[in-house]
């Protein structure tokens, strides 16, 4: 498969709201962006004393956070989560946790993930399904997936990863929108539990869901000789101290997390009409964002761009628009008034 720049040349992200303004610089303002799977409305922020901005975070405070986590995505024990700057950060880094050889990333899905593979030295290559990754010693699938929503089966995933450790292999798992999956029950859901195999690295991102990206916060989940493997390569202080405290006190807080699931899925449902409304058809998403297809997606793209509202497009699937949640009713009216006059 080819990647997008190459390794090291920029991918397409949703979010760059500079690009949209390079691109339609006679659009209205204020922009609504709906380009990314973030939570418009974020979990309410703490009140930070000063000398959390003024000191290095301790280990106390690594600890407690690990333990939270643990706790909210199913992990067997706090030793077997790593926190993180974001799951970005990670992904080169987990790749790196097996000897290099063929890579399979299961698409199509969120373009770093080929490309962690690739800088960590590994030959990849695209599969379309699970039976499609062959005898790679590297496999990584987003579940669910973006940008399509997919979900494979929890009992698949783990007869995957123990037939690479029969050949000394690794399965990763991207699951940055599992807090945001509308259909994941205990046969879909997280294999965040099933890490005890050894080979399994299960990755979870705390700012799409919380809403709060600009935190740069996210867990690695594993087995503890390769989570410690992972705390070495991260080094001391990885996580800020703020960081560390609203993500602490976030993770616990679950009656916050249950209104936000069912809101969440309530706004998805709101959207999937206005979508419908406008001629498009839904393929899939989660509660985050939805994928929608048209003949005419990169006509209807110029056309919402033009009209302030930034959303994402696929070079690779000119027929395919993502949409993220409208973060109040008056933006969700200006997209239903943009595609009605499209």
């Amino acid at each position: 498969m080819s990647l997008t720049g190459g390794a090291d040349g920029p991918l397409f992200h949703g979010g760059d709201l500079d690009a949209a303004r390079r691109l339609f610089p006679a659009a209205p303002e204020p922009f609504i962006d709906l380009s990314t799977g973030i939570n418009p409305l974020p979990y309410p922020l703490p009140r930070f004393s000063a000398g959390v901005f003024a000191r290095l975070p301790d280990a106390a405070a690594g600890d407690a956070i690990a333990a939270v986590a643990a706790r909210a995505y199913g992990a067997p024990s706090a030793a077997h989560v790593v926190p993180a700057p974001g799951t970005q950060v990670l992904l080169p880094m987990v790749a790196g946790l097996v000897r290099t050889g063929r890579a399979a990333v299961l698409m199509p899905t969120y373009p770093e993930l080929p490309r962690a593979a690739a800088l960590a030295g590994h030959a990849v290559t695209a599969a379309h399904s699970i039976e499609e990754c062959g005898d790679a010693v590297l496999v990584i699938v987003a579940n669910p997936n973006n940008p399509d929503g997919r979900v494979i089966p929890r009992s698949v995933l783990v007869g995957l990863a123990l037939d690479l450790r029969r050949r000394g292999g690794l399965l990763v798992v991207d699951e940055a929108f599992m807090d945001a999956a509308m259909d994941a029950g205990p046969q879909t859901g997280s294999v965040a539990a099933d890490v005890v195999c050894g080979n399994v690295v299960v990755l979870r991102s705390f700012g799409k869901f919380f809403g709060l990206a600009g935190v740069r916060l996210g867990f690695a989940i594993a087995a503890p000789p390769l989570a410690q493997r992972l705390r070495v390569l991260l080094g001391p202080w990885a996580v800020s101290g703020p960081a560390l405290a609203v993500g602490t006190k976030a993770l616990a807080d679950s009656a916050w997390i249950g209104r936000t699931r069912a809101r969440l899925e309530k706004a998805a449902g709101k959207l999937d009409a206005v979508l419908a409304a406008g001629g498009l058809e839904i393929i899939g998403g989660t509660s985050l964002f939805r994928l929608a297809r048209s003949p005419v997606a990169a006509a209807l793209f110029r056309h919402l761009g033009e009209a302030g509202i930034w959303v994402r497009a696929f070079p690779d699937r000119p027929d395919w628009l993502r949409f993220g949640l409208p973060a109040k009713a008056g933006d969700r009216e200006r997209l239903e008034s943009a595609l009605a006059s499209f």
